[in-house]
Formats: C-alpha cells, structure tokens, sequence
C-alpha cells in the first residue's frame, strides 16, 4: 500500500482502516479495533462515528531519515507516552508529548522593542488540510523540526474552535482543492474574530506549470491572507518558509501585541497625553486628555493642531518659539494657555518631546500637560535660588528648564514668557504683593481654606507627599467634584449615549430649526367624571387604590380604569392619608381642582413622560415616606413638599431630553442658559398654574414664612431629578448620611448603648436636604425596581420616547445624542442592563442602606437578571420568545 489508510467508524463503534488505493475494493477493508484506532502512531478513543476527531494536535514525533521523505505512517513503540482527551465539542483531541530534544528547541525567545524586554514562547502552527497528503505531511514535520507546536484541523468548524482556544501565530490553509472546503470563506471567518489580529496566515496554492502565468495574489489579500506558498511538500521548504515567517511577520506582531501594555499605561495615565505626526497631525489622545479638554479622541484623532481653537491668552510668539524648540529635536517645557471645548482657557504645565523614527527624523511630538498650579510656581522659585546659591555660572542648559534663568515662563503674567527685557526682581515683587493681598482678604470660601491648608502642608513635606497633594489641589480646583469620569476603553455604547443624553445640556450647536413644545391643550381624556371627594369614587378604583400602600401597586391598571387619568385619582387618595389639605389649610376641592390643573398639563401623547409615570413617582414618594427610618427624619413640611415635588416634577414635560432641546434651540433652552432647562420649567409652570386661579390655588391659606420654605424644598426636590448633578447628590448623600450613620451605628454596638448621635445628625436641616433630595431621585427612576412586569412595560415605554427624540433629530438634521437608541439597531436589554449598571445599582444600595428596601433591592436583582437573560440570547425584545408566545 503505497498511499495513506482511511480511517472510517461504523455507527457501532468500530473503526475500519482501508488504503486509499484499495478504496473501490469493499472486500479489502481490515477492522483495526472496536472502540479505538492507531493513526499516525496516536491511540483515539472512541465510541460512536461521531467521535473521529475533526482537530488533531501533535507536538512531536520520531522524524523521518531525511533520504526517506515524510512518512505517512508510523506506530508508536511500546510504553512511548501518549494520552487521550477528554471528548471535546469538536471531537476527541489527540495529542502526543513533546521530546526533549524538541523541547530544548522551543525554548522561548527574548525579544527588544524599545527599551522593554520581552519572552516569546513557542510558535503555534494551525494546519488546515482536509485530507492527509504529502504536504500537509511536509508541514507538520518542518513544525517539529523548528520545535514549533502544531494542530492538523480537518474542517472549517474544527479549524475556527482550535484557533479560537489556541490563538496559534501562524495557520496554514490548503487553497488547493475547493471541493472540501472554501479556503478563502476559512480565512475570512478567522479573520473577523479578535484573536487573529496578530496571526499570520499561509495560503497552499497549486503548483503552476512552466507555461502558465501566475496568478495575481490580490484576492488571497483581500480574503486576509498574508503569504501564499506554491505547493511543495519538501519538509525543508516548508521549514524555511515557516521560519521566515516566524522571523519577520511573527516576530512583528508579537512587539505589536506588547505595545498594547504602553498603551494601557497611557490609557490610566493621569497625565493628560497627546501624540501628534510631525506635520502635528494629532495621532493620539489618553483619557486624561480628553477630560482636560473636554473633547472626544473621535473630535481629535486626525486633525491638525492649528484646526482647534486657540486661546488669545498666549502671547502671540510663543507657538513660533515652541515650535522653533522642537523642531531642533529639543524638548520644550513651560506653561501655555489651551481652551476647552466649551471655550473657557486653561492654564497647563505642557512637556513637549520629540520622537526620533527612521532616518533620524522627527517622527512624533509627545505632549504631557497637567493643570499648572500656583503651589508649584513658589516650589519652582525656591527651587531656582536654591541651584543659583549653590551651582553659580555652570548650570547652564539650552533645555527650557524651570531654572532661576528662565523662571519667567512660569509666571502667571503670560506675556512675560518670551519677554527678554522683563526685570525679575520687580516680578517678583509684583507677584508676591498679589499674594498678600489675596491671603489678607477675609472673605474665603470653605474650599479656599482647604486649598490653603494643603499648600502649608506641602511646605515641609516631603517631596512624594508635595507630589501627591498637587494632584489633591489639581482634583479639587475641577468644578466637578463629585461627578465620576466615564473610562474610553471599552466604552458601552449603551452607556455613553445615557450619560451623553441625560448628564449633558447637548452640544451647545443651535441651527435654524426651532423647538417649540405643542401643548396638547385640548385634554379631553374621556367622559369619566372627577370626584368630589375622596369618597366619591367609582367602585371598581376604590378597590385597586386599597392596595396603594404596596409597593406592588399596578399603576398601569389604574391608568386604564381612569382612562389615563390616575393623577387625580391617586392623589387624592395619598394627600388623604398624609393630611396634606389639613396642613396646607386648604379645602379638598380646591386640591381636587389643582391636580385636575397639574395632570392636564402633562403630555397623554408621550409614551413615557406622562401623567402616569408622575402618579407612579407620587407613589413611591409616599412608599418611603412611609418608611420608619424616613418618616423619623423628616418634619411634616419635608412630607408635604415631597409629595407636591412629585406630582409636578414633570408637569410639561415634551418627552425630549435637555439635550435635544439645547441642540434645537429652543425658547426653554433659550431662557433658562441651557442650564437645567426641564426642571426649572417644570417647577416654574407649576407655581404659575397654581396661583392664577384662587380655585386651584393650594398655598393661599398659609403663611407667607410656611409657602417660602414650602416653595424652596418643592423647587430643590424638583432640580434635584436633573440627571447632570447625580453622582453629586448620591456622593453627598452616602459622605453625609450612609457613612457617619454606619460608624455611630458601629460605636453603639461596641459601646453597648444606644447612641441618638446618628438620628440627630439626620434631622440636621442640610442633611433633611439631602434626604429628600435622594428620595424623589429614587423615586423617579425606581422602574428597575418595580416587579418584572411593571418594569418591563417602563422599559418599553422610556424606549419608545427615546426613539422618537432619535427620529426627529434626523429629520431636523440635529445632533444625535443617544445614537443607540435607533428603533431599527437598539437592543432594550443592552440599554437596560447599562442604566442599572451606571445610575441604578450604586444610587439604591445607598437609599436601602438608609431606608431599608429589601423588597426593591430583590426585585432589583431580579430584573437584572432577566435583561442580561436576554442581552446573552441577543433578544432585543422586551420578553423571552417563550414568553412572547405565551
């Protein structure tokens, strides 16, 4: 038998091995064993038909004497090791065990990038042949012996599952036969997986005869492959060309790959970095850049410098002197002014350093720039007499050092930079006469103190400890103290697009297009009859609001008994029970009549933002006003004016976001700064509504110091739902209430008393503030809290809203702010699963610690659950489809 057996497994199990000459011949068949087979000296296992491996790994054999050529077939001696895998999706795994000799020869590598140091181990070689012949044979003997470790995969399917567990760097595809498989399809599914970035992959092309033009290699390239190698099955030649590609493509790739650690290091860099071409085409920007400067890498990424806006607080030769520096390879140092996206100018300690490449040209400038703080300009002109008392003439540099020579540039008279004629020793003066006279003012702040506190402290520390507090002075010199900063890497879409549209005011890009709110004025809900009293109720919605108490409460069924009308109804019934009437000294029909006004003036056309989700705000209000430890925290105003806050906090509401409203140029946007611009109208409208018509007008009968406290609490409540200062609510909220109530708390028990410290500290007036302020929070997005079904219907509903705000963007050729939210891509569950993750879970693990909520932390949980089911299955659905059909 000259040609290599077959080997075949009968559905009982038992393996049959016939030449491939002989393969017409029935009768010439020979059963090897019932349950296992010898091929290519490997013991299989196996049990049924199905078991014959689809991917065979061998690491090394006995070679062939070369004056042999590539053996097809050899046994393994006695007591040689060999194992069997466990059975695998793709098949039993069959693999050998490397001989020392070929160990020694796979060591692994060292390899220079730069100043790293890198260990490369052993190269892993994919080949994918579907049937066994002289060249697959070459291959695998040019891979033992280079040492490297190889995988034989017969099919497609077995091929991708190996690559995808191994991640081998080079593959090898047999392009020789298209009637086992298509190589090209082969290479193009490896090639749209991540692993494969850094693979090179081999095309085995049939040999060409002597008058036949060579094909053009471009369709291998643009089906992702790297090299073809013209059918050999010498094992030399296909050790050379495997060796080749070991040391240039491979060797390649591998320093790629490691690069992929500096640039995590710049991506958690603090320093805000900037990479530019030589021409100062920007290449690349950290996230530390990005929040400096307000920008996106997108808005950046590709432009030239002089692109960007520039501030006019420069000194109009200071860019010709920067660039005059760096372009003589010298590195520039010094402060220079940059503006923000928003247009404001920023003072920045700028590091600018050239980047020799090929050719001993300039190749890249790399940028380091941190805030400049005032604290280092003192440090800086001590640190300047200092080498001038003890270094005299010989410190001289052309480095544009922070030296006594040059100490200008870090002055904060910017004009000074470059300014040669500039006496120092009146500057000087001049400067420390500004200081005085800014440390004898007795007007400060309490964050001035602080920042005070820290420079004295730094006096006389040491210099890790100086370092540390300027970044400290650097934090809390930010507006945005208690707003996180949302990582780049791997952003979620899903995320970024909430954040984008909820914790912005939009783009600040006005166009033509004008965005003017269509009241829906003509609120003709249906013929159902307001009541008079609470008592005067139609049956069938006493009964359901005698379960209002529960945070279970169907607020959708009560919106189909009123005929979407569950305002009035539910408010009634909770103002009833909290007194509110008796306290605002007012008639029930005078509240009656101002909850018909409020509930009319909300959108029944927006999906969401409607009169439903304020009666099911009011809801949860009253739910954790009815919580012991809330109740003990707050006096009966606080009571009444977060069940007022909630029922208004969203009167007028057009179901678009701030975002849109800014980006659209609308009257609201226009008169409130594009600053909070919902909330204030919200509350705005809602006073004016109330007191033009005696008849609804609630705060006529009490006093003018009980409406002004009253007025303060509602509107506080109601800007607190602006999502831009979230994390500021929830960070004070846990710094002033969760934290020192945990510790008095933790001191009680271990003293073995009771302390009252930690209720006294609640019942503080600025800590009754921020109470109530995370509680109308949660309660406005408590929908990922609610049981599964009422969740699942807000969900529906907040993104239908969502869509819409994204369609008419693109009909008014707007920006559009949550890109996600397009009702042909968006999937629900991605977006759910994203607000849970970045507003919800942190915000109500706070309010349960305080309020103790364990009915919505599970219900929390469980929701949780259910969207991520679904995110796994890629439904995009609101249910399961078992439970679509259901």
């Amino acid at each position: 038998m000259g040609c290599a057996p077959s080997i075949h497994v009968s559905q009982s199990g038992v393996i049959y091995c016939r030449d491939s000459d002989e393969s017409n011949s029935p009768n010439q068949t020979t059963t090897i064993s019932q349950g296992t087979a010898t091929l290519h000296g490997l013991f299989i296992k196996t049990d049924a038909a199905d078991s014959i491996p689809s991917v065979l790994a061998y690491q090394s054999r006995q070679q062939p004497p070369p004056s042999a050529g590539p053996r097809r077939k050899e046994r393994r001696e006695p007591g040689s090791s060999a194992r069997a895998r466990t059975p695998r999706c793709c098949g039993i795994e069959a693999e050998t065990q490397t001989s020392n000799a070929s160990v020694k020869q796979a060591s692994t590598a060292e390899v220079q990038i730069g100043p790293m140091r890198l260990t490369q181990d052993p190269i892993q070689v994919l080949l994918i042949f579907a049937k066994e012949d002289n060249q697959s044979d070459g291959f695998w003997w040019a891979c033992d012996r280079a040492g490297y470790r190889c995988n034989i995969a017969r099919t497609p399917e077995s091929a991708l599952e190996s690559f995808l567990d191994k991640h081998q760097e080079i593959i090898v595809i047999d392009h020789r036969n298209s009637r086992y498989f298509d190589a090209e399809d082969i290479c193009r599914s490896i090639r749209a997986t991540k692993p494969s970035e850094h693979t090179v992959i081999l095309a085995v092309i049939p040999r060409t005869s002597a008058d036949q033009e060579e094909t053009s290699v471009l369709p291998l390239l643009n089906a992702g492959f790297d090299r073809q190698f013209m059918e050999n099955s010498s094992i030399t030649a296909c050790y050379n060309e495997l060796v080749q590609i070991e040391h240039g493509e491979v060797r390649s790739q591998f320093k790629l790959r490691a690069c992929n650690a500096a640039f995590t290091a710049l991506d958690r860099c603090q320093e805000a970095i900037e990479i530019t071409s030589e021409d100062h085409v920007i290449q690349y920007v950290n996230p530390a850049f990005e929040r400096m400067m307000g920008y996106h890498k997108g808005e950046l990424i590709g432009k030239e410098l002089t692109e960007l806006p520039k501030s006019d607080k420069n000194c109009a030769d200071l860019l010709d002197t920067i660039n005059t520096c760096i372009k003589k390879g010298k590195e520039w140092q010094g402060v220079y002014y940059a503006r923000r996206k928003s247009g404001d100018s920023i003072q920045q300690h700028v590091k600018i350093t050239p980047v020799i490449g090929q050719g001993g040209k300039i190749r890249h400038f790399v940028s380091l720039k941190r805030l400049y703080c005032a604290s280092e300009n003192s440090k800086q002109l001590y640190k300047s007499h200092h080498d001038e008392k003890y270094a005299g003439d010989n410190s001289q540099s052309e480095s544009y050092s922070f030296k006594f020579k040059n100490r200008r540039k870090d002055s904060t008279d910017v004009n000074s930079i470059t300014s040669q004629s500039s006496d120092a020793s009146s500057l000087q003066t001049r400067r420390y006469s500004s200081m005085a006279r800014i440390h004898s003012m007795t007007i400060e702040a309490p964050i001035t103190k602080v920042i005070n506190i820290i420079n004295a402290a730094q006096e006389n520390s040491p210099v890790t400890v100086a370092e540390a507090l300027d970044r400290v002075l650097e934090i809390l010199r930010t507006t945005e103290l208690y707003s996180p900063q949302l990582g780049t890497k791997d952003e979620d879409p899903h995320t970024s697009d909430l954040v984008g549209g909820l914790m912005t005011d939009g783009l600040r890009r006005l166009s033509g297009n004008e965005y003017v709110f269509s009241k829906n004025m003509n609120l003709s809900h249906s013929h159902l009859s307001v009541p008079n009293t609470v008592n005067d109720v139609p049956p069938c919605i006493t009964q359901l609001l005698d379960n209002e108490e529960s945070w279970d409460f169907d607020i959708f069924e009560l919106e189909a008994l009123t005929n979407k009308r569950p305002l009035v109804f539910l408010g009634l019934k909770i103002f009833s029970r909290f007194g509110v009437s008796e306290f605002l000294n007012c008639s029930e029909a005078t509240l009656r009549a101002w909850l018909q006004v409020i509930e009319a003036n909300y959108h029944s056309s927006n999906s969401y933002h409607n009169s439903t989700h304020a009666a099911d705000v009011l809801h949860a209000t009253a739910f954790f006003l009815g919580q012991e430890r809330v109740k003990g925290s707050l006096d009966r105003l606080d009571e009444v004016a977060a069940l007022i806050a909630a029922t208004i906090h969203d009167v007028d509401h057009p179901g678009r976001t701030n975002s849109f409203l800014c980006n659209a140029g609308s009257e609201l946007a226009v008169l409130y700064n594009d600053t909070a611009v919902l909330e204030s109208h919200h509350t705005a409208l809602a006073f004016q509504l109330t007191i033009k018509d005696s008849k609804c007008n609630i705060f006529k009968n009490i006093d003018r110091n009980h409406y002004r406290s009253l007025r303060q609490s509602i509107i506080d409540m109601v800007l607190a739902t602006e999502m831009t200062k979230h994390f500021e609510h929830v960070n004070k909220f846990v710094n002033s209430i969760n934290k020192p109530m945990a510790s008095e708390e933790t001191s009680s028990r271990s003293e073995g008393s009771d302390c009252e410290c930690a209720a006294n500290k609640k019942n503080f007036p600025d800590n009754q503030t921020l109470i109530k302020r995370m509680m109308i929070k949660c309660a406005d997005v408590a929908n990922p809290c609610r049981p599964l079904e009422l969740c699942i219907e807000w969900a529906g509903r907040i993104s239908e809203e969502y869509f819409a705000q994204t369609d008419e963007e693109k009909r008014q050729g707007l920006p559009v702010v949550m890109p996600v939210f397009d009702r042909n891509t968006c999937s629900i569950p991605k977006s759910q699963i994203s607000f849970i993750d970045y507003f919800i879970t942190d915000m109500f693990d706070a309010w349960d610690a305080f309020a103790h909520l364990p009915v919505l932390m599970q219900n929390l949980a469980n929701n949780y659950k259910h969207w991520k089911t679904l995110d796994e299955l890629k439904c995009k659905t609101l249910r399961l489809p078992s439970e679509n059909n259901n």
